[in-house]
């Protein structure tokens, strides 16, 4: 199993790599610094809540509430920034992020609803919520003066190297380890395998995979203030829109099973990544953006595909 992962980051890693040469050959505007920075820092923000996403598919289930949730937290901090200083404003929203993820994990685990039930629900609540809170209004932060801090998270760079970018490694690092190095991750992918065997083997299954949520919403949280800023304004009817699909492309891309059981850090890393690439690419040919969720979708089809290719041999 280990090997056959293995082989499916090398592959998609080689994949990414001859997928900038083509780019950059076709539009030399690619290796760009500037164009280069961008890219770094939306793979950044878009891999932060991937990873989320990642783990819980990792045990079998599936969010599709992220875009709507960071839409919902995006207005959340707009409102409260004016009014708290932004240390509370950024603890309010993460404990909003963390509360959600908490309210998904509780009703698929206690309640044993189905995980694309809630969530679906979830994408539908929290964009109405976000809505009405906002009153259908454009939310922004100016100039930002007071919270510059938190702008250079989004926008800044250290070395040149996006800021987004460096939060993301430095996320994907502590998961690895948590991941592929420790006993949750082992209790993670037995989850994921099996669920009911995992469960007779003494492993407390409905916390483990409420956890996933838990940590799908926190990362989420991240993810929702970096974007918050990178955009500067926050209409709550588009903001995050279909941020869900690309969190699943990414991670089946990187070798996330749909069934679980299966995924990696690096491999998500890798296909966030890949799936910016693609998007540049689109943007640089001049191809109508109309048709990103047309690529993105090719891109989810050929990652299942693969998958079920892969598992036959």
């Amino acid at each position: 199993m280990k090997k056959l992962l293995l082989k499916r980051e090398f592959g998609i890693f080689v994949l990414l790599l001859v997928l900038c040469i083509v780019v950059a050959a076709l539009n030399p505007k690619f290796l760009g610094a500037a164009n280069l920075q961008n890219i770094g820092r939306l793979i950044g923000m878009y891999g932060i809540f991937s990873i989320g996403i990642g783990l819980v598919i990792m045990t079998g289930g599936i969010d599709l509430s992220i875009g709507s949730m960071v839409a919902l937290l995006g207005v959340e901090l707009a409102m409260l920034l004016p009014h708290l200083a932004w240390p509370l404003a950024v603890l309010a929203v993460l404990g909003t992020a963390v509360v959600l993820g908490g309210l998904h994990g509780l009703l698929i685990t206690r309640l044993g609803l189905q995980p694309f039930i809630v969530t679906l629900c979830g994408l539908l609540f929290y964009r109405g919520i976000a809505r009405f809170i906002a009153n259908d209004e454009t939310k922004g932060f100016g100039d930002a003066r007071g919270f510059e801090l938190l702008q250079n998270l989004a926008t800044g760079r250290v070395l040149g190297v996006p800021m987004p970018l460096i939060l993301l490694l430095i996320v994907a690092a502590v998961m690895w380890v948590v991941l592929h190095r420790s006993v949750y991750g082992r209790y993670l992918f037995a989850v994921g395998r099996n669920e009911e065997a995992a469960r007779y083997s003494g492993i407390n299954t409905r916390r483990m995979i409420a956890s996933t949520y838990v940590l799908s919403g926190a990362f989420a949280g991240v993810s929702s203030i970096l974007l918050a800023f990178y955009t500067n304004s926050i209409s709550p009817s588009s903001h995050g829109n279909f941020y869900e699909l690309y969190g699943i492309a990414a991670a089946v891309l990187g070798g996330c099973s749909l069934v679980g059981g299966e995924g990696s850090i690096f491999g998500i890393v890798i296909g966030t990544a890949l799936l910016q690439v693609l998007q540049n690419l689109v943007n640089l040919l001049g191809i109508p953006s109309s048709l990103n969720f047309a690529v993105m979708g090719a891109v989810i089809l050929i990652g299942v595909v693969a998958d079920r290719l892969l598992k036959n041999r």
